[in-house]
């Protein structure tokens, strides 16, 4: 699929350095090989805040979670935690994606990795409430929730 969009879109910068760069670090990932995921995303990061005029680009910020799961993968917690923060920060960008309400969760997992209980139990309880009145039985919101337990 990465090679028919980079065949057909030659000349596309929202393939180019977003779409592209996104789905071959996300096989990195896959591949544990995280450190190839952030290389692969470097190209992305001049636009990653960047819209056009034409359409509002609402998958921006998706090079900048798929980074942040990267740094997870290789144990970089302080560097995960940075770019899930920045997800949050820029919340206007990413609207209803779901990389909005799953940053928080990444934050919070970051956060546990560096050891800093804290800041990673405020981060479950942030998104934990953000999904109060979610289905009790969807997986991730599972899996929060016995991390966020973990903790206590």
């Amino acid at each position: 699929m990465a090679n028919d969009l980079a065949k057909r879109f030659p000349a596309d910068t929202l393939v180019q350095f977003n779409y592209l760069p996104t789905i071959h670090a996300r096989l990195a990932i896959n591949r544990t090989d995280p450190s190839k995921a952030i290389r692969d995303l470097q190209a992305a990061s001049p636009y990653e805040l960047g819209t056009t005029a034409v359409h509002f680009n609402f998958l921006g910020l998706y090079p900048v979670y798929v980074r942040g799961e990267a740094y997870v993968a290789a144990h970089q917690g302080k560097e995960a935690a940075a770019e899930f923060q920045r997800i949050l920060d820029h919340r206007g960008v990413v609207a209803n994606e779901p990389i909005g309400a799953l940053a928080g969760l990444g934050l919070a997992r970051a956060y546990a990795m560096q050891g800093d209980a804290a800041k990673a139990r405020a981060a479950y309880q942030d998104f934990l409430t953000l999904w109060k009145d979610a289905d009790l039985d969807i997986p991730i919101l599972k899996q929060a929730k016995a991390e966020y337990a973990k903790l206590q």
